[in-house]
Formats: structure tokens, sequence, C-alpha cells
């Protein structure tokens, strides 16, 4: 009994000392809630509120940005910039090139250069245009893919508006948003390109409208040249990034004085969607009344099935402009 004692008596001496060498827990209150921002308007005549920007679920293979998932993030000493050397794969765009060149219906097929190397571009004329578009198309695709380009260059005409879709630079199928990103000085290059060549056509009413990495191309020019040559700006699914790669520069959206139209899909990837307070506050702190953020109901980033549906939204607000 007395040696049961003392071993319950020195058990005890542990768990209280123990105790008091334990750390102090701290409890942090809950975060206090803040207004919702604005939603903005829905793309048809039911008002969908925009999704909501929650904290950004975990990557998964159906909602990963731009398809990987093993990608580390450099330190910011690494992280890529526009390069004036960095060239794209012109071999990979001769080969999308010559597999579409055929197959185009309406338009025709014109050759720009960015400086150093001819690039594809497809015109496709209106009767009595209001003024043209030009459409840079998301990454690795060209300026005819199916999902996004098509629907627009081609319905856009019906509307009133010549359309002019570039082939934007590429690289190898594996490359993602940090590869691109040096490739933003070519793609300015492209957009002059494009610009100059509407004006040679005697058209200066020039709207740009982009989608996913050509939205990051977009802006880059955008913030490289004030984006002063437009009558108009037209972001698709704006901000989409590979997975631990960060959005390198903020949207200069409060720099253009142009109207800007922001549409996202309401099944949009989670990075799109939690920007879209951002861009809808850079584009008020622009002024332009006539710009407007909307959602897309029940489509995804690449706008499946839902091409026009997306045309009709950029021509009704297009044919809204003064």
């Amino acid at each position: 009994m007395k040696v049961a004692a003392a071993v319950y008596t020195l058990a005890s001496v542990v768990v209280l000392a123990l105790m008091v060498m334990r750390p102090a827990v701290n409890i942090n209150s809950p975060a206090q809630e803040t207004a919702p921002p604005p939603a903005p308007e829905a793309a048809t005549s039911t008002t969908m509120p925009a999704a909501p920007p929650a904290p950004v679920p975990a990557p998964s293979e159906q909602t990963l940005p731009e398809e990987k998932k093993n990608d580390v993030t450099p330190p910011a000493a690494n992280k890529p910039a526009p390069d004036a050397n960095a060239v794209p794969d012109y071999a990979r765009e001769q080969r999308l090139a010559n597999e579409i060149r055929d197959t185009i219906m309406d338009g025709e097929v014109v050759s720009l250069n960015d400086g150093a190397q001819n690039f594809m571009g497809i015109l496709t004329a209106a009767e009595q245009p209001r003024g043209a578009v030009i459409i840079l198309h998301g990454r690795g695709y060209h300026p005819d893919w199916e999902d996004v380009a098509h629907p627009l260059r081609v319905g856009l005409v019906a509307k009133g508006w010549t359309t002019l879709s570039l082939q934007m630079p590429v690289l190898e199928k594996e490359a993602k948003y940090y590869d691109y990103v040096p490739l933003f000085a070519n793609s300015d290059k492209r957009i002059n390109a494009g610009i100059a060549f509407l004006k040679q056509q005697g058209i200066t009413k020039i709207v740009l409208a982009a989608h996913s990495c050509g939205a990051h191309m977009a802006m880059n020019w955008v913030d490289t040249t004030g984006g002063s040559d437009l009558a108009a700006y037209v972001g698709l699914g704006m901000g989409a990034t590979d997975y631990q790669q960060d959005l390198l520069h903020p949207f200069p959206l409060d720099k253009l004085s142009t109207p800007v139209l922001d549409v996202y899909g309401e099944k949009d990837f989670p990075q799109v969607l939690s920007l879209a307070p951002e861009r809808q506050a850079l584009m008020q702190k622009a002024g332009n009344t006539h710009s407007k953020q909307m959602v897309l109901p029940d489509a995804d980033h690449y706008y499946k099935e839902k091409g026009d549906a997306l045309t009709a939204v950029v021509a009704n607000w297009l044919n809204s402009l003064p």
C-alpha cells in the first residue's frame, strides 16, 4: 500500500507539472462580417447574384484554373515579368494555322506581323459596321476556337460589328500562366498590329474583347499603353491562373476611361469569382457610368455550349453604348 501511495503521489506531481508548463491557448474572436459588394447584373432578365467572394476552396481536378496541380510558387524575386526577348512557339502557331485555315467558312485569313514574325488573324466584315472588335483567345488556343473565339467573331458580325480575331502567342501544351507572362511583351505588339490593321481599313471605333489568358495579355497592354485607342473593353473570365501561381499585377481597369464590360460564368473558376469585387471596385474607380459587371448563368470558364448567350450579352452591351 505504501508503495502504491508513493507511486500515485509521484504521478500526481508529474501531471500537475505538465499542466503548469502547458502554453496558453489564444482564442481569436470571429471576424466581423462586412457588407457584400453590389451584385453584378445577370446576363438574363432574372437577376443573378455574383458568386460570393468567399475563401477559395482547396483545388481539385475540376476547379484548377489552368489544369496543373503540382506547381510550386517561386520566390518573389524569381517571379516572371514581360520580356521583349521572349518568343512564342512559332512552329506550333503555324501548325494551328494550317489546321484551321481550310475550315474557315466565314471571314478571311489575314497576315499580320509582331515585329519579328508573321501571325494569323481572321477578319470577318460586317456590311455597315458600327466599329470593330478585336478578339483575343485563351491560353494555347487559336483565333477560331470553337467555345469563345468562333461564336464571338461570327455572331458579332450579325449584330453590326466587324471582327478581327488574332492568333495570340502560344507555347507548348504543358506551359502555365508563369510561362506565358514573359510573352506579354509580344502580345502587346500583336494587339498594336491588329489596331493598326483596322485603322488602315478606315475603322477607328475599336473594341478589345479578351478571354482568360488573353485577358491577362489585354490587361498588360492597357497597363503599358493606357488603352487610349479603345472605344470599349470586354473582359471574359478575367483572373484565371494556375494552382499556386498568383496574379502578378493588379487589373489596370481603373486606367481605362472607356466603358468596360466584365463578364464571367456562374460556374467560373474560383479565382475569377473571388476577384470579381476587386474588378468591380476598379471599374467604379475609373468612373465610366456605362461600365458593367455581368454573370452568365450556368456558364463555366470556357462558356461551353454558351457561345450564343455570350455573344448576345456582349452585342447587347456594345449596341447600348452611345
